[in-house]
């Protein structure tokens, strides 16, 4: 992709320097409740057993009593961001960008422009704590795309390397923001409340479809507006659209493929809804949930 002259989008939030936690303060929780504790044969034995793992930690340097040098250790892994990850920092920042552009035209005067977080392990989120292991993701409740910048490991794991490919993530989780802009994704909820976990498997399955028919929308633009596309790049998102199939994805984790506990689709599905996006460029024609 000819992404390096983009403008990059101002609603990244770079989040990978935090810590969830401070360490001092399972220390001060401890000092709070340690007379309790004291007083019981269980908070002893409780005692006994958090001070060996606590000798431990501290005599092989995972924990430190010195509040600065958490503090110093902090400040060095954020200092150490390689450059490979700045880069794709900026990759993410500039493909959002792109996303803005496009949806800021095909919804004009309604699209709201999301947050993308960018963030190490796990963070809160509008939706509860957000694990790097769960994927890239998107909360309705706060408006914001979550991203590790892991996943791009996990990507090539799949068998989906190159720019385009991790862009489609991108515009696949915009897509879920444009879903709640338009009110499908409040809908979706409501009729999964009533309805049997296969049919609410099966409403799951419609949403994330459409997420990929928008992202082959996004697509369409970049390429015909942006002209942002080069040889071999289309095959790069239809290969990352096959590789997070649901079938693909069991197979891979050694269990029968079972079309009922589908959350997101097949391979194929997949693969046909961003291709169908992508072609049309046309909202109208990614209304998964009347397909069969």
């Amino acid at each position: 992709m000819r992404w390096r002259d983009i403008e990059r989008s101002s609603n990244v939030e770079d989040r990978r320097g935090q810590q969830m936690a401070s360490a001092g303060m399972p220390v001060v929780l401890l000092m709070r409740f340690l007379p309790f504790l004291l007083r019981t044969k269980i908070g002893r034995v409780v005692l006994l057993i958090g001070g060996i793992y606590f000798a431990f930690q501290y005599f092989t340097g995972g924990l430190s009593l010195d509040p600065s040098t958490q503090s110093n250790l902090s400040q060095a892994q954020s200092a150490s961001t390689t450059a490979a990850q700045d880069e794709n920092a900026q990759f993410v920042a500039a493909i959002l960008g792109t996303t803005e552009t496009v949806w800021g035209q095909l919804l004009k005067g309604q699209y709201k422009e999301p947050k993308l977080v960018l963030y190490r392990n796990m963070t809160s989120t509008g939706c509860g704590m957000g694990q790097a292991q769960s994927g890239p993701f998107y909360c309705p409740a706060d408006s914001k795309v979550y991203i590790d910048l892991s996943f791009l490991d996990e990507l090539k794991t799949l068998g989906a390397p190159g720019d385009f490919a991790f862009a489609y993530v991108i515009a696949h989780e915009v897509g879920h923001h444009v879903q709640n802009l338009l009110g499908t994704n409040a809908k979706v909820r409501q009729a999964q409340q009533g309805a049997s976990k296969v049919q609410a498997n099966q409403l799951s399955v419609a949403l994330e479809l459409q997420a990929d028919c928008y992202a082959g929308i996004w697509g369409h633009y970049v390429n015909q507006q942006l002209n942002l596309l080069e040889a071999g790049d289309v095959a790069e998102g239809i290969a990352a659209a096959s590789a997070v199939g649901d079938d693909r994805l069991q197979k891979m984790a050694g269990r029968a493929v079972q079309p009922d506990a589908f959350t997101h689709g097949s391979s194929a599905q997949r693969v046909k809804w961003f291709k169908t996006g992508f072609e049309s460029g046309n909202l109208a024609s990614c209304n998964t949930f009347a397909a069969k």
